[in-house]
């Protein structure tokens, strides 16, 4: 943001509130006069058009046909392979509709905040990337209507906020079916945290496939970490010290994987011959790992073209058709995963006997 939009958004918010204060209304009731909406009152609607006219106040959909609209992008961080993707295809979506992207955390700015933002930019709304919304900012969102559009939510959202995810459940059963179907049956996890749904429903589906092939859950070798490399080496070398380690590790993340697979290199182990790795995201360090990890594929590109597209949808008043979205994961094999040593084995040819020495 260059210094003349910083002074142009902090005129226009101080412009707001000014008229607010004049009339005696919340600043969300001015915004609401501004994005035409219909529930509130005619005398204080009229009092403030009237004040806005007078100050030559324009809406973001008056200005220049030129100017490209906005749209608020946040994070809880900017670290890790999963989020620069997200940025990438949310970016990439936008730039395809001449839509502008602001980017920011939740590290100095609470969501709150972020939503005050939006409102100063003029932006058409607010994409909400890995975060977890209080009670008062989901009755603020839903109360003053503003466009907003969660991916992948920590919690489960009101249903009044539309949500955008994968199919978390079925990619990681997918995932552990594939390892099974190489023969292995000692699968442990590094999974993500249980309050994340998307970390949630990747457990489940790993359980589930465990299930129905007849396996116990073992959880000795399931350990929860945050989608964070360093706590997945950590719960790695404690999974492989188990009385009978794992032939084949889950990782709920690629960051998570990526601990995993330097957590079998400190253990002294091959991958994928002493242990298989399967990932579950596939951002672009999974095929340049060590070795390239079979992974269970997030869409990141679809996932921006859908947050946007639902975003200024919103933002033009219409409701998208269903409050979750769940976009199809895809297995993506490399060769980070093989059969266990004993079915490799198996499967060679026995070596014929050394011929016996001379004697009787």
């Amino acid at each position: 943001m260059t210094v003349q939009d910083k002074g142009q958004m902090d005129a226009q918010y101080g412009l707001l509130t000014s008229i607010a204060q004049e009339v005696g209304v919340s600043l969300s009731t001015v915004s609401k006069v501004v994005h035409r909406r219909r529930d509130v009152g005619a005398a204080t609607r009229a009092r403030v058009e009237e004040l806005l006219a007078r100050h030559g106040f324009l809406r973001p959909w008056e200005r220049e046909t030129t100017a490209p609209r906005q749209i608020i992008t946040v994070f809880r961080d900017l670290s890790g392979p999963y989020t620069l993707e997200v940025v990438r295809g949310i970016v990439d979506a936008a730039g395809e509709l001449g839509v502008d992207v602001v980017t920011g955390t939740t590290s100095r700015r609470s969501i709150s905040q972020w939503l005050q933002e939006c409102l100063a930019l003029g932006a058409a709304g607010l994409v909400i990337v890995i975060s977890m919304l209080s009670e008062d900012d989901q009755r603020r969102i839903v109360e003053q209507k503003l466009p907003v559009v969660l991916v992948d939510p920590l919690s489960a959202p009101s249903t009044d906020i539309p949500s955008i995810g994968v199919t978390n459940w079925s990619g990681a059963r997918d995932a552990v079916q594939h390892l099974l179907g190489l023969g292995h049956t000692r699968i442990g996890m590094v999974a993500g945290r249980s309050h994340s749904l998307a970390g949630s429903a990747r457990l489940h589906g790993y359980r589930a496939a465990l299930e129905e092939a007849g396996i116990s859950y073992d959880p000795a070798i399931v350990r929860s970490t945050d989608f964070d490399y360093d706590e997945a080496l950590a719960a790695t070398l404690r999974i492989l010290r188990a009385e009978q380690p794992p032939t084949a590790v889950f990782a709920a993340s690629d960051a998570q994987a990526l601990g995993v697979l330097e957590a079998a290199r400190q253990h002294g182990l091959r991958v994928p011959d002493d242990l298989a790795v399967m990932s579950f995201d596939d951002t672009l360090v999974a095929a340049m790992a060590s070795p390239p990890l079979s992974a269970v594929r997030q869409p990141f590109e679809e996932l921006g073209r859908e947050a946007t597209r639902v975003l200024l949808q919103l933002a033009e008043g219409r409701p998208p058709a269903s409050a979750r979205i769940e976009l199809a994961t895809e297995l993506v094999l490399r060769t980070s995963t093989s059969a266990p040593p004993a079915h490799r084995d198996a499967g060679r040819p026995a070596r014929p006997a050394a011929p016996r020495q001379g004697g009787a």
